[in-house]
């Protein structure tokens, strides 16, 4: 079990497969068949323990990898699993909790299904904030009833014009600031005064820094998917409950209250090993959030809000808000 901690904890904080074998003298394929493991005991350990969750404020984001080779070399004869490998994640804003993840192309189905994986996670109606991306807005209209959301479109405005002195920028690192950022309501009435996606981008370069095969520019990408989706889910995990988060002073889980102390390295790998399998969280209510000192109604659900017949969703009185 120590060597296995020893492998594990050369992995989450971002050596590749061959250093991790100089570093702990363990056989690369032993290393991938405990990733394989403990990965799935992840997935496992992450449907078990975050579900139920009261958490308001979400942001969506993808992060860009790939599997053996980039999308704009595949040849019709390479397998599905080949080329771009996005990584959905959704967190909570204020606790920094992974809430769900699902890794696949950037396309409508691995969307829809990473919305429901989050949907079924929750139990008070959230915000939640993504940027542009078309497929969110159907995908989240489909997976909540109407007034079970708020969500807000975060669009950056890039462009690819050239400078004022005539040479041509990369979009990527200079953006335009007329305005750069824009945000439209999707659904519901979200807060845009507070929706963003900075958060979620800012954990988007934590997974860059600590899973190898999201580094840009080197020879540690992926060969295999099941590899690819074992390393998100060891990572999540860790984010989780191993990983004192620096703003926090705790981990995303305790904050969460779905743990009670920051997990050891060889607490997550031995409970990840042991985890058999079991049911995935079921859809529940959701409710409206209660506001701070606001009455509520005879039934212990806040006043201006009504369930609709049939599970339908909620009718909501909404205030506005300063950007209204």
């Amino acid at each position: 079990m120590a060597k296995r901690a020893d492998v594990v904890r050369h992995l989450v904080e971002g050596a590749s497969i061959r250093a991790t074998e100089r570093l702990t003298g363990v056989s690369k394929p032993t290393i991938l068949s405990l990733l394989l493991k403990v990965g799935l005991g992840c997935d496992r350990l992450h449907d078990r323990l975050v579900r139920d969750l009261d958490i308001r404020e979400i942001q969506c984001d993808e992060i860009w990898s790939y599997v053996q080779k980039k999308q704009a070399r595949l040849k019709d004869e390479d397998p599905p699993e080949f080329g771009d490998a996005y990584a959905f994640l959704a967190m909570a804003r204020a606790q920094k909790l992974m809430i769900a993840y699902r890794v696949g192309k950037r396309n409508e189905e691995n969307t829809r299904a990473f919305i429901r994986d989050l949907r079924i996670r929750l139990v008070t109606v959230p915000e939640i904030s993504t940027d542009g991306w078309q497929s969110y807005a159907d995908a989240i209209g489909q997976s909540f009833a109407p007034g079970s959301v708020d969500y807000a479109i975060i669009q950056k405005n890039y462009s690819r014009k050239g400078r004022p002195d005539g040479e041509r920028h990369d979009h990527r690192y200079e953006p335009p600031r007329d305005p750069f950022i824009t945000k439209s309501r999707g659904r519901g009435s979200p807060d845009l005064d507070r929706a963003s996606t900075s958060h979620i981008e800012r954990a988007n370069l934590t997974v860059r820094m600590q899973i190898r095969r999201f580094t840009r520019l080197c020879n540690g990408f992926s060969k295999k998917l099941e590899n690819h989706r074992a390393a998100v889910a060891l990572h999540v995990a860790w984010y989780n409950f191993c990983r004192v988060h620096e703003s926090l002073r705790v981990t995303p889980a305790m904050e969460a209250g779905i743990a009670d102390h920051i997990w050891s390295i060889e607490e997550l790998v031995e409970l990840a090993l042991s985890e058999p399998a079991g049911e995935r969280p079921r859809v529940k209510e959701l409710t409206p959030i209660k506001r701070p000192g606001g009455p509520d109604g005879p039934d212990g659900k806040p006043k201006g809000a009504r369930e609709l017949p049939n599970g339908r969703g909620w009718l909501r009185l909404v205030l506005p808000s300063s950007s209204s």
